[in-house]
């Protein structure tokens, strides 16, 4: 059933925050996610947002970035600084590669650029619903030398350091870290780690794949854990044990 998770034997619709000033936009959305069975709060300003995330457990966000009182990516980021990993998808009419980076790098999980179908909102809300229950009923730990992945907490430490990803960067170290040395295609990655494999949307697995690779670098530099090959996609890569 769409829209519901389990809580004590009973069916719980999941609860999804619309930050969106444009009214008539905010009723269609929002007539579309109901018709999903999802729980639905509208804000149409960062501080009424402010006041509902503090307030509720919600299990999304979509953030429109033009706001009457400030730019939405500042919101995602006030929320990422705070340890907060609720997805989050911003939706735009901003729509240049240098605007899609910025929010992504602010910890977004989603970009949805406006104007947009109601089927791809439909879609994407539901892959980051699912992907979201996905994680928090498959605890588990993995482990390489020196590298250490744990979904529960999700926490990776490599080469003795931790880590601070993005939720998205995450779910892409995660996913290409379960398929060792399997090389998979930038549409393979789209699919897997986002849920859906529009055309035209490589880019955003071509800036994760890179912000993630400048982190794991810096734990160490001599250690290229995220290949890519060449014509094909990327790998993840384990480092070796090393032997004396």
């Amino acid at each position: 059933m769409n829209g519901t998770t389990k809580h004590n034997g009973h069916a719980c619709p999941q609860h999804i925050l619309l930050v969106e000033d444009e009214q008539d936009l905010a009723k269609l959305i929002m007539l579309n996610l109901k018709a999903l069975n999802y729980q639905v709060d509208h804000a149409t300003t960062l501080k009424q947002a402010m006041q509902i995330i503090e307030h509720k457990k919600l299990d999304l966000i979509l953030l429109d970035r033009m706001l009457p009182d400030g730019d939405g990516i500042m919101l995602c980021e006030q929320l990422r600084q705070a340890g907060k990993e609720v997805p989050l998808m911003l939706l735009t009419a901003k729509d240049s590669e240098a605007d899609v980076v910025l929010g992504l790098e602010a910890g977004a999980d989603d970009y949805l650029v406006k104007p947009f179908s109601v089927l791809e909102l439909r879609a994407r809300v539901k892959a980051l619903l699912r992907r979201g229950k996905s994680q928090q009923e498959q605890p588990q730990q993995i482990e390489f030398n020196s590298v250490t992945i744990n979904s529960s907490t999700r926490e990776v430490k490599a080469f003795n350091k931790a880590l601070t990803l993005t939720a998205r960067e995450f779910d892409l170290l995660l996913f290409l870290a379960k398929h060792p040395q399997q090389v998979f295609s930038r549409m393979q990655l789209l699919e897997a780690v986002w849920g859906y494999n529009y055309d035209g949307y490589e880019h955003t697995v071509n800036s994760h794949i890179n912000r993630l690779r400048n982190k794991l670098s810096q734990c160490s530099p001599e250690h290229d854990l995220v290949k890519t090959v060449w014509g094909v996609g990327y790998k993840f890569s384990p480092p070796e044990v090393q032997t004396h």
